[in-house]
């Protein structure tokens, strides 16, 4: 038998004992960050920091952030570590206004990693830093205009149309429970795929539409999202490696063709529609067709597709949930859905029964029932940003280095009973005026702010507003049996998804 000499424990020993002390310090590198710069923080486990319940699908993201927020109550910000990536956590309206708006110019990025080469989809109107993100929002702005809105409000409303043939549809098969996230989805993709790119997807009526079906697969909760993830937070490197997109494959192949098709047949039938592809397509003109723009300014036929894609996705998701959570509220306090139902009633008195453009901005207390909606289920529950230059925090000896990544905790915000009393009890009252007022800016963040904010926020709210006086003018909506209470969120994503659904009982009112 071979005899273990001593060189034979020399040669095999030193170097797995130099690769141990190699990969550890590589998982604890970064964790002196904040001890440096005096800035408290909570002591981070090699590899992980403070994200190991998230990573171990043990919490939802909004849990870690609402820890870490409360943990330093009475403090302006906090250190935290996502994995090996050091965050800073800020907590102060005041430097949170600072980031956001009064000294954009410093955080103009939103600091998410994507490979924009790997994954051309992603380069697009929310992930693209400055100055390209500048160029392309001052191209699409004006299909947001509040005249522009307003031609689009007809075919809104033959989207609720058929959103309302469907709800009678399903209620005659499901003895009165519906899963409205599902049904509210297929009415956001049939709005977003009508006003945006003049495509009569009537995703309402049909379950095997492809917009809808890959607009679900994008946003469906995964293990696949959450180790990307994760893999960023520890290196972005480590994508080269185990090659997890953003988006499944089969669905960013669909959109590509969809929106490239789309405005190729405009093109070729010289066919002109005041709507967002319309937009894209003059972006396309001026920003890559156009010979005389200099080289850095010029985008690559990807980035047009790329921006397509995200109206479309954010424009689904964000609506369908919105008005899913304020269906579940409503359903739960029926005293407010009933309010909210007098004032449609008393509104659509005054407008001859039409339901037009006029009568839904003049809903001021459904405006208040859906912003207390946006304070309890926010799209997102972190905002982030990235330093593009040294910055120090006004008032404190904080240098905050460019490159620094910034987590704005929105959900843990929203919940923070210093500015909203029982933040756990649904108040639409809280958004009076007079209540606005008393709450300093900063605090309610659902759409973002600053020169960043969601270029579709009004877009969205007429497009609620429409789905309520439709359902609220011939329904009556209570809890059921299947209703969860309260409602519990995948951990698979970073957003806000109900893991089983939201079921509720709809009445028809005679």
């Amino acid at each position: 038998m071979t005899m273990f000499t001593a060189s034979w424990w020399i040669n095999v020993i030193t170097p797995c004992t130099i690769i141990v002390t190699i990969t550890y310090y590589f998982c604890v590198s970064t964790f002196k960050k904040w001890e440096k710069l005096n800035v408290p923080y909570i002591k981070p486990i090699p590899l992980f920091g403070n994200f190991l319940n998230v990573a171990l699908g043990k919490n939802h993201p909004l849990e870690f952030y609402n820890k870490i927020y409360h943990e330093f109550a009475g403090q302006k910000y906090a250190g935290v570590f996502q994995m090996r990536t050091p965050y800073l956590m800020v907590r102060d309206p005041e430097i949170i206004n600072d980031v956001m708006i009064k000294n954009f110019s410093s955080f103009p990025d939103r600091g998410i990693y994507s490979d924009f080469v790997a994954e051309p989809l992603t380069n697009n109107l929310l992930l693209m830093e400055n100055p390209q993100w500048k160029i392309i929002r001052n191209k699409l702005t004006p299909a947001f205009t509040a005249g522009k809105l307003k031609t689009m409000y007809d075919q809104i409303k033959e989207c609720g149309d058929e959103l309302m043939k469907n709800i009678d549809i399903d209620l005659n098969r499901t003895s009165n429970e519906i899963e409205v996230k599902d049904i509210m989805g297929k009415y956001s993709t049939d709005v977003i795929g009508t006003c945006a790119f003049g495509l009569k997807l009537n995703a309402i009526n049909d379950d095997e539409s492809p917009f809808r079906k890959y607009g679900k697969l994008i946003f469906k909760p995964s293990l696949r999202v959450l180790m990307r993830e994760l893999c960023v937070m520890i290196t972005p490197a480590l994508l080269k490696v185990v090659r997890l997109k953003k988006f499944p494959t089969a669905a960013t192949d669909f959109f590509h063709a969809a929106f490239n098709e789309t405005m190729t047949y405009r093109l070729e039938n010289n066919i002109v529609r005041n709507d967002f592809v319309h937009y894209l397509m003059q972006a396309r003109n001026d920003l890559v067709l156009n010979t005389d723009l200099p080289k850095h300014e010029k985008f690559a036929e990807s980035q047009i597709v790329a921006n397509a894609f995200v109206l479309f996705a954010a424009g689904f998701e964000t609506v369908s949930s919105a008005i899913s959570y304020c269906l579940y509220e409503l359903a739960l306090n029926k005293s407010i859905q009933d309010r909210v139902r007098k004032e449609i009633q008393l509104q659509l008195s005054k407008n001859n029964g039409q339901i037009n453009h006029e009568l839904l901005i003049d809903l001021n207390y459904l405006d208040m029932v859906i912003a207390e909606t946006l304070r309890k289920y926010p799209p997102l529950v972190a905002l982030f940003r990235k330093a593009s230059q040294t910055y120090r925090v006004p008032n404190s000896s904080l240098i905050i280095e460019k490159g620094q990544k910034i987590i704005i905790p929105i959900y843990a915000i929203h919940y923070d009973n210093k500015y909203y009393s029982d933040p756990e009890k649904f108040i639409p009252e809280r958004f009076s005026a007079e209540e606005k007022a008393k709450r300093p800016s900063g605090v309610y963040l659902p759409f973002g702010d600053g020169p960043r904010i969601c270029i579709g926020k009004r877009f969205a709210e007429m497009e609620i507003k429409l789905a309520f006086v439709e359902i609220l003018t011939k329904f009556e909506v209570f809890p059921c049996e299947k209703t969860e209470i309260p409602l519990k969120y995948s951990k698979k994503v970073l957003t806000l998804v109900s893991k089983h659904g939201i079921w509720l009982r709809f009445k028809r009112i005679n």
